[in-house]
C-alpha cells in the first residue's frame, strides 16, 4: 500500500471549536428539531419510529451474542451450486469474482456485530460468500486509531482469501472510521466500495450530548471534520451514503450524505427511517447487493439497467 497505516496526527488536535457561533449551533439544532417535529405527522415517519423502537429492543436483546468471538468472522457457502438457491446461484454462475470479493461489515458507536445479523444474512443469501464482521472498542479509541487497526483488519482479511480489494459497509461511526482509513491512510488500493449508512460525514450536533473524545471528533467543525475535507486527489474508491432524512442520531440528516470533490460517490435518501433501522432495511440490503454484485474493476456498472453510480437523491 502507498501509505503506512499509521494516523495523521492533526496539529489541533480537535480542541478547535466548530466552525459556528454557539448561538449558530443552537439555531441549527432548533431548525433540525422544528423539521423533525413537523414530520412526526407523516404516516411513513410514525411507521419508521415503531419499526425502530421493535429493532431497538431487538437489537439489545441479541447484543451479547455479538460480543462471541474477538476477530472477523466469515459466513457464507462453499463453492458448490446444487444445493444454492436460484438467486445465490445466478451470482456464482455469472460473476463468480464479485461472489468472493470480501466484504467487511463494521459497527458503529455503542454497538457490535449483531447489527449487522440481518444484512448479513441477506448478503449471503445473494450468494456472497465472503461476509466478514469485526468487533472494535467505542470506548477507549478515536477515529484515527480506530481506523489503523481497520487497515490491520482488512489486511488480515487479505491474506486469508486470496483478494487484494474488498468491500466494507460501515453504520455509523463505522463508516467514519473506514472513510478515515480509505482516504487518509491509503485504503483505497485495498477498499473497492465504500458503503456507509447514517455516517456523520459532516459531524452530529447530537455529539455534543457526550463529552468524550471520540464525540467530540464527530461534532462539525471538529479537527477530525476538517482533515476528512482536505484533498483526496485519485481515491480509487468509489461510495455509496445511505442516510434518512428522520435519523435522529444524525443533526442535521443531510450530514449523513456524503460530498467530496474528489470522491466518487452516490447519496441515497431513505424516508421515515430510523438509525438503528438502517442496516436492517430491505431496501438497503437489496441495493447494497445489487451495486456490490454489477461492478467491475473501475467502479462502473455492467449490466444496463442498474442504478448509475452518479444518481444523487
Amino acid at each position: 500500500m502507498a501509505n503506512s497505516l499509521r494516523p495523521v496526527a492533526d496539529p489541533e488536535q480537535d480542541t478547535t471549536p466548530t466552525g459556528l457561533s454557539v448561538m449558530g449551533r443552537a439555531r441549527a439544532t432548533v431548525d433540525a428539531v422544528a423539521g423533525l417535529s413537523r414530520a412526526a405527522l407523516d404516516p411513513a415517519v410514525l411507521a419508521g419510529c415503531a419499526v425502530e423502537a421493535a429493532w431497538m429492543t431487538a437489537h439489545v436483546a441479541t447484543w451479547p451474542l455479538g460480543l462471541v468471538g474477538s476477530r472477523a468472522s466469515r459466513t457464507g457457502p462453499a463453492y458448490r451450486l446444487e444445493h444454492l438457491p436460484p438467486v445465490q446461484r445466478g451470482l456464482l454462475v455469472s460473476n463468480i469474482e464479485a461472489a468472493g470479493t470480501p466484504i467487511l461489515l463494521v459497527h458503529g458507536i455503542v454497538s457490535n456485530r449483531s447489527i449487522f445479523t440481518l444484512l448479513r444474512r441477506g448478503l449471503t443469501r445473494r450468494g456472497f460468500s465472503n461476509v466478514f464482521a469485526m468487533n472494535y472498542s467505542t470506548i477507549l479509541t478515536d477515529v484515527r486509531s480506530a481506523a489503523a487497526g481497520l487497515g490491520a483488519e482488512v489486511e488480515q482479511i487479505v491474506a486469508e482469501t486470496g483478494f487484494e480489494r474488498i468491500h466494507i459497509i460501515g453504520h455509523s461511526l463505522g463508516g467514519l472510521i473506514a472513510r478515515y482509513y480509505v482516504t487518509r491512510l491509503g485504503g483505497d488500493a485495498r477498499v473497492h466500495t465504500l458503503v456507509t449508512l447514517g455516517t456523520p460525514h459532516t459531524g452530529t450536533y447530537a455529539a455534543y450530548a457526550v463529552p468524550t473524545r471520540l464525540m467530540e471528533q464527530m461534532r462539525p467543525g471538529s479537527g477530525l471534520m476538517r482533515e476528512l475535507a482536505r484533498p483526496v486527489r485519485g481515491c480509487r474508491t468509489r461510495f455509496i451514503s445511505y442516510w434518512s432524512d428522520t435519523d435522529l442520531a444524525i443533526v442535521p440528516q443531510r450530514a449523513a450524505a456524503l460530498r467530496h470533490q474528489d470522491l466518487s460517490a452516490r447519496n441515497v435518501r431513505l424516508h421515515g427511517a430510523g438509525h438503528l433501522t438502517l442496516p436492517m432495511l430491505g431496501e438497503v440490503v437489496h441495493g447494497i447487493s445489487t451495486a456490490l454484485a454489477h461492478l467491475d474493476a473501475d467502479g462502473s456498472t455492467l449490466r444496463s439497467g442498474v442504478t448509475p453510480l452518479v444518481r444523487d437523491e
